[in-house]
């Protein structure tokens, strides 16, 4: 059984998910966007939001859960994070909070894909988001973009 997508007009996600608010888009489904964060926590963190407002993922239909992992998983291959050897090490985060307690800023259920490509950057203790620099993501995106479309 198909669940209209429910959406929240004041939510910054759902602004993105319409075209209302301009982002750096990945990989879109019927059920999901997906698009790089404005402040990373290192190169190529990438966000996967349900077209489904809710804001915890108890609150989110099956259905629009259904493509999470399979993109999080071309993210990761696309990002990079699967060229591990011994000169190499090479890691990722999958990340999705639930409530303000939990550190969720969003009231809309999200996911990160943060690669880990050294023991300095990618996901630590704390959050410690880069300023943003849309020329920047500009060029990050434009990578990712063209190894997405050699992977689909």
């Amino acid at each position: 059984m198909s669940v209209p997508a429910a959406h929240d007009a004041a939510c910054i996600f759902c602004k993105i998910i319409k075209g209302e608010i301009p982002s750096f888009k990945l990989i879109e489904t019927k059920y999901l966007y997906s698009f790089l964060d404005i402040q990373p926590v290192t190169e190529g963190h990438a966000l996967i939001v349900p077209k489904y407002h809710g804001a915890k993922l108890h609150d989110i239909p099956d259905e629009y859960l259904s493509d999470v992992l399979p993109t999080a998983k071309k993210l990761a291959k696309a990002l990079g994070v699967d060229t591990e050897g011994l000169d190499n090490p090479v890691g990722y985060n999958i990340l999705q909070n639930n409530g303000k307690i939990a550190h969720q800023e969003v009231d809309h259920v999200h996911f990160h894909v943060i690669p880990k490509r050294d023991k300095d950057t990618g996901l630590v203790v704390g959050w410690p988001a880069q300023p943003t620099d849309f020329a920047k993501l500009g060029e990050v995106h434009k990578e990712i973009m063209s190894k997405l479309e050699a992977h689909l």
